[in-house]
């Protein structure tokens, strides 16, 4: 039915006032948009449980674009359990987020990213993410270049993840769940 809507919404709409679409030469090898039909912040916990894909008991994320060519990718990042940290990482490109629910900290930092709010991390920095005991439920919108580089406390590089680890997680996770892996077909670029 909503679909009929935006149809005939279209359909009324006075196109006179525009210029006429482009219609030129566009490249064979020009990939295809992707475009996410989602929830609005509101209205975040109508989300099929099953597209969050798990990393730990409380945190998991919900791919949007998952760029295989130049190594980035765009997620909605889920922490539940009333508190919980995402381990202490560093960034070697920038990051940008929106948080959309709850609120979350730097341990390294003063400020606190509650909802609303627009965040840019810029390359290098180490810094360990953590929501409050009492937000019961965080979602932040990312946009991650490069990996993540997971370290100890001394800055020494443990562990890394990067855009194809979180397309296998999603692979692995939507066969589970019933959608088949090619689910995530549609993120990839």
């Amino acid at each position: 039915a909503k679909e009929d809507t935006a149809k005939e919404d279209t359909a009324k709409e006075d196109t006179a006032k525009y210029p006429a679409p482009y219609g030129g030469f566009v490249p064979p090898e020009v990939t295809k948009e992707v475009i996410v039909k989602m929830p609005s912040p509101g209205a975040l916990d109508d989300i099929d449980e099953r597209l969050w894909v798990p990393q730990t008991a409380d945190v998991s994320f919900r791919p949007l674009l998952l760029n295989v060519s130049q190594g980035y990718y765009v997620n909605l990042l889920r922490v539940r359990g009333g508190g919980g940290v995402l381990s202490r990482h560093r960034h070697p490109g920038p990051v940008h987020g929106w948080v959309l629910k709850g609120r979350w900290r730097y341990l390294e930092h003063d400020w606190v990213a509650e909802e609303g709010s627009y965040v840019f991390e810029p390359p290098g920095e180490t810094h360990t993410l953590v929501v409050p005991n009492g937000v019961e439920e965080m979602i932040t919108l990312f946009n991650v270049t490069g990996p993540l580089l997971y370290c100890d406390e001394d800055g020494k590089v443990v562990n890394a993840e990067d855009v194809f680890d979180k397309l296998a997680l999603a692979k692995a996770h939507y066969e589970k769940v019933g959608l088949g892996a090619d689910y995530v077909d549609q993120f990839v670029r």
